[in-house]
């Protein structure tokens, strides 16, 4: 008896919609059996709104890489010889040539390659260079969903919140202690040196 239903139904189910769906459902389950539990956990946290942000393990283990930081703001960010963090708009000054160095998951130090000082912020927000890298060199580097990036001091805070490094539209640094993740004058563009 068994033998005629199967027989009877196999046709049915194989010509039916079910079978289609039944199809879909074992397809999805395979590519779930795939996935690694890092990203099985991505994708059930998929509605969170840091979705966007991006794993840095790849970072991890004093990553270094040579970029120009450039600023939404259309400046370059500078560290000249004498230690004067400012903007510029020449593309092709070596003062802007800034070596990113991880110091660990998602914390960078930038450092000017030409003038050999590092990026850092005090307590009050303000930006200055020191040759000796120290925790106020230390910056958490976020991936923002527009492709840009945002540095935000790792020791310090203003009210409980993150102060980023930012250039105005005059090229001049702002204080963290008045800049948000929002704004544009936050917002840096790590260019390759070409």
């Amino acid at each position: 008896m068994r033998k005629w239903i199967l027989t009877w139904i196999l046709p049915t189910l194989l010509y039916s919609s079910c079978f289609h769906i039944i199809c879909l459902v074992g397809t999805i389950s395979l590519a779930c059996n795939d996935m690694t539990p890092e990203q099985m956990a991505a994708n059930v946290n998929c509605s969170s709104p840091e979705r966007h942000t991006r794993s840095y393990d790849y970072m991890e283990g004093g990553d270094i890489r040579v970029r120009r930081l450039f600023c939404r703001t259309q400046w370059y960010l500078r560290i000249d010889k004498r230690g004067k963090v400012k903007g510029t708009q020449e593309m092709r000054n070596n003062y802007n040539i800034m070596e990113i160095r991880t110091v660990e998951v998602g914390i960078v130090a930038i450092k000017g390659v030409e003038s050999e000082y590092f990026l850092a912020m005090n307590k009050e927000g303000k930006l200055y260079a020191k040759k000796e890298c120290n925790e106020d060199c230390n910056f958490k580097e976020l991936i923002l969903e527009n492709h840009y990036n945002t540095y935000a001091s790792a020791k310090w805070t203003h009210s409980g919140g993150e102060m980023f490094v930012a250039l105005s539209q005059k090229g001049v640094p702002v204080r963290g202690k008045k800049t948000k993740k929002e704004q544009k004058t936050a917002h840096f563009l790590p260019m390759s040196i070409t």
